[in-house]
C-alpha cells in the first residue's frame, strides 16, 4: 500500500522554524502548519503529528547559519530532507513582502513542484575539516587586518613603511621599538599592535600543525595527496580544496565545477546578440579565491621543481603516472594560455581569471581520477 504523501517546508532560525505542509499534486492543498521551537525534539513532535512514519514526507529548508544538523538528524530517521540553496530559489519580481510564513509555504510549494536546487551536505568528518581550514583562513585575514593596522598607526605619525617588502621577522619588530614615538601612550599602542601580530602568527601555526595531524586520519587524504601533484598546491591548498568540494563526482563536468566555484562568465543574451559580462562569482567564494592564488604560478614556464618531485612521489602508485600527466599537461597548456592572452594585450586581471578557471578543469580531472564515485 502507497504511503500518502507530504511536502513540508521550513523556514528554519536559531530559535524558531515556521512550517508549512503540500499535499501531493497540482491542486493539493498548501497550509501553513504554524511556528514551532528550534530544537530537534520539536521538530520530531512536529513530524509525528503530521503522520510520520505511516506518511511519507519530503522536508526542505533552505541553506543558512544553522548547518546541515537538521538534514543528518532526519535522513537517520529515514526522512527524505533536502538543503536548497537560497540564491536560487524562484522568487516572483513583483513580490516585495517577504515573511517566515509566506518563505514556509513557498519552500512547500517549490518543493512539490520540484524547482527548488539542492546543496551538497558534507560529510560530518569532512565538515570538521573544512572548518579547520575556515579557521586558518579567518586567521591569515586577521593577520593580515592587524598589520593594516599597525601600518596605519605608523603612517599617521610620520613613519612611512620602508621600502622593499617587510618580513614581520625579529629585525623588523626591533627596529619599529627604536622608531622614536614622541609620546609613551604612542609606545603602547605599537607594542599592542606588535603583540597583536605575533598571536595571530602563533594561531596560523597551530592550525596549520592541526590540519597536518588530521590529514593523517582523514579519508580524503589519497585525493589530498594526488593534488598536491598539481603545481602551487601544498599541503594547505590542496586540504582547503577538497575539504570545500567534497566528492567531485557530483560535477558530471569540469564546466560545472567553473560554475560552481564563480569562474565562468555571466551572460545576458537575447536574439541574435550575446553579451559576456564579468565573472559570476557566485558559489563557493573560499574556494575561487585559492583557485585564483594558486593560479598565480602558472605564469612561470612549466618545471618540475624539486619540491614538487617529492610531493608526487608520495602519490599512491595506482595513482601517480595519471597525476603526473595531468599535471604536466596542466602547466603546458596554462603557460601557453597566459602568453597567448598577455600577447594579445589583455589586462592583467582577466588572464588571472581565464588561467584559474582553466585550473579548475585540471583539479576536476585529478580528483575524479583518484576519489571513488559517490554511493
Amino acid at each position: 500500500m502507497t504511503k500518502p504523501l507530504l511536502y513540508v517546508g521550513l523556514d528554519v532560525h536559531a530559535a524558531s522554524i515556521s512550517a508549512a505542509v503540500a499535499e501531493a499534486g497540482r491542486s493539493g492543498e498548501v497550509r501553513l502548519y504554524g511556528k514551532i521551537p528550534g530544537d530537534l525534539h520539536a521538530v520530531d513532535k512536529f513530524l509525528t503529528r503530521l503522520g510520520h512514519p505511516d506518511k511519507e514526507l519530503h522536508v526542505c529548508y533552505e541553506a543558512g547559519p544553522c548547518g546541515f544538523v537538521l538534514a543528518r538528524h532526519l535522513r537517520a530517521k529515514g526522512i527524505a530532507c533536502t538543503v536548497v540553496a537560497p540564491s536560487l530559489t524562484p522568487r516572483a519580481k513583483g513580490d516585495k513582502v517577504k515573511t517566515d510564513r509566506r518563505d514556509a509555504r513557498m519552500l512547500a510549494r517549490l518543493h512539490r513542484a520540484g524547482e527548488l536546487v539542492a546543496v551538497h551536505v558534507p560529510d560530518p568528518d569532512d565538515e570538521a575539516v573544512r572548518d579547520l581550514c575556515r579557521a586558518r583562513t579567518d586567521a591569515v585575514e586577521d593577520m593580515r587586518r592587524t598589520r593594516s593596522r599597525l601600518r596605519a598607526f605608523l603612517l599617521r605619525n610620520g613613519h612611512p613603511p620602508a621600502g622593499g617588502k617587510a618580513q614581520w621577522g625579529e629585525a623588523h619588530k626591533s627596529n619599529l621599538r627604536k622608531l622614536g614615538l614622541r609620546h609613551p601612550a604612542m609606545g603602547v599602542v605599537l607594542e599592542e599592535y606588535i603583540g597583536a601580530t605575533d598571536a595571530t602568527c602563533e594561531r596560523i601555526a597551530r592550525l596549520e600543525k592541526a590540519m597536518e595531524e588530521q590529514l593523517e586520519s582523514w579519508t580524503q587524504k589519497p585525493a589530498v595527496e594526488a593534488l598536491m601533484g598539481l603545481r602551487g598546491f601544498r599541503v594547505v591548498a590542496a586540504m582547503i580544496t577538497v575539504s570545500e568540494l567534497g566528492n567531485v563526482h557530483r560535477f558530471t563536468h569540469a564546466r560545472q565545477l567553473m560554475a560552481y566555484v564563480g569562474l565562468v562568465p555571466g551572460e545576458n543574451s537575447s536574439g541574435e546578440s550575446r553579451r559576456l559580462g564579468a565573472i559570476t562569482k557566485t558559489g563557493n567564494v573560499h574556494l575561487r579565491w585559492l583557485i585564483n592564488e594558486c593560479a598565480q604560478h602558472y605564469r612561470l614556464p612549466p618545471k618540475i621543481s624539486p619540491a614538487l618531485g617529492e610531493r608526487q612521489k608520495a602519490i599512491a602508485a595506482e595513482h601517480r603516472a595519471t597525476v603526473k600527466e595531468i599535471s604536466w599537461k596542466c602547466q603546458n597548456r596554462l603557460y601557453n594560455k597566459g602568453r597567448k592572452l598577455t600577447g594579445r594585450l589583455k589586462m592583467r586581471q582577466k588572464v588571472q581569471i581565464a588561467l584559474a578557471r582553466e585550473l579548475c578543469g585540471f583539479v576536476w580531472a585529478v580528483l575524479k581520477a583518484v576519489q571513488p564515485a559517490a554511493t
